[in-house]
């Protein structure tokens, strides 16, 4: 039996070689390894470790939390937000941004290295983000800069 710390390395060296598009997939490749986990410990490592699934052409695939930043030291928001990102509103200081699965935590410090003065603070929870802002006009600033780097890039032509 495997560690958690071995299983988790192999769960990632997996999602790093191979194109994974479900815990399923994942777990047969594990089991592959000689490492059998049930899909609740599975679940419980994939969120440890902050690995997200997100969109790519060919369908939803597990992305390690360092390909989904441009900078190692800072995660990329603009390259997050349009595959994470479901939808954004607010109400006086406070905005509330939805995320797919599993994508509230990157965006949440991608927001935070970002350093916009109008954010006070972010908490992210699996897939909704609460940012606290300084007013309601910092609120309205920000949710349109969130849908501004939301917006996926166009090709051109």
């Amino acid at each position: 039996m495997a560690s958690k710390n071995e299983r988790q390395q192999a769960i990632l060296e997996l999602i790093q070689l191979h194109e994974v598009a479900s815990q399923e997939e994942l777990r047969r490749r594990l089991l592959e390894r000689g490492v059998s986990v049930t899909q609740a410990t599975l679940s419980r490592d994939l969120h440890e470790l902050g690995v997200a699934r997100v969109p790519t052409e060919e369908g939803a695939r597990y992305s390690l939390p360092e390909s989904m930043s441009g900078d190692e030291d800072k995660p990329n928001l603009g390259l997050l937000l349009p595959q994470l990102f479901s939808d954004v509103d607010g109400v006086g200081e406070l905005v509330v941004l939805h995320t797919v699965a599993s994508g509230a935590q990157p965006i949440a410090e991608a927001i935070d290295a970002e350093g916009w003065p109008e954010v006070l603070g972010t908490i992210a929870g699996e897939n909704t983000i609460l940012l606290i802002c300084r007013s309601a006009e910092a609120r309205m600033k920000v949710i349109g800069r969130i849908r501004s780097f939301a917006q996926p890039v166009q090709g051109t032509g």
